[in-house]
């Protein structure tokens, strides 16, 4: 497909190892050709199967290179894109695979699975030293961006089943949710929040205690795009039905 498109529908999931997603039906998804672009975290492997070669996608993997079966990120896009980046141009966080970012002609569509600050908060501070490295890298990409993935915080109680028991818990700590809330404030949208207000929507659940039976959930997956763009966005939702990971996929749709 070219660069001109009248609709662009993109489905991002942590699929929290690729392989077991495949395993779970990942493939009835991408074949079912409904989105332009997927973009999946937490691929976990630096291989893409040989089913991928036959899918009418273009494929761009960014696993990590520091573990084997840990982090990395990929990218099926049915739009050539004008570049493709890996990473954002710091080492220390480029070792895990964290982005890929596909350049179009109006906009970028980003790729990212933020680091998780770690039990015991053990990598807080690696975390915010990485959203404050891609909020850099964003805002010198010159055209406005749709950003997709796991950011690994609950921006607010809203997005959280029971705030009072995890404050100060990864993915909500103050210092977390701080630095989301000016990223939106410095020219993004979280577009699911332009079509759904109420609470009780979630897109990840503990493995424990049949959480996601309960809905004893977190909202820590987004599609996030530049304010340019906020009026170009049609539709927006958490697939909670589909299953294949303790996440959920997040789906964003944008009309040119």
């Amino acid at each position: 497909m070219n660069q001109l498109f009248l609709r662009l529908k993109i489905l991002s999931w942590n699929v929290n190892s690729l392989k077991s997603a495949i395993a779970k039906g990942l493939m009835e998804i991408i074949k079912s050709e409904e989105y332009d672009v997927l973009m999946f975290q937490e691929i976990k492997t630096n291989q893409l199967p040989l089913d991928f070669q036959s899918l009418p996608y273009r494929a761009y993997i960014n696993p990590s290179k520091q573990k084997r079966g840990y982090s990395g990120t990929l990218t099926l896009t049915r739009i050539e894109p004008i570049s493709v980046t890996y990473g954002i141009g710091k080492e220390e966080f480029d070792v895990e695979g964290r982005v890929i970012s596909t350049e179009f002609k109006s906009m970028f569509v980003i790729n990212v699975y933020f680091p998780n600050a770690g039990e015991g908060l053990k990598r807080l501070d690696f975390k915010l030293r990485f959203n404050r490295a891609f909020q850099e890298y964003v805002a010198s990409l010159g055209k406005p961006s749709v950003i997709c993935g796991d950011f690994n915080v609950a921006h607010e109680e809203i997005d959280i089943a029971r705030p009072k028991d995890n404050v100060n818990h990864a993915g909500f700590t103050p210092e977390e949710r701080k630095w989301f809330h000016e990223f939106l404030l410095s020219g993004f949208v979280d577009t699911f929040r332009l079509f759904v207000k109420e609470p009780g929507h979630y897109s990840w659940w503990s493995y424990r205690f049949h959480a996601r039976e309960k809905n004893i959930g977190w909202r820590i997956d987004y599609c996030v795009v530049s304010k340019e763009l906020e009026s170009k966005v049609k539709k927006a939702e958490i697939l909670e039905k589909v299953m294949g990971s303790d996440h959920a996929p997040v789906t964003v749709e944008i009309s040119e």
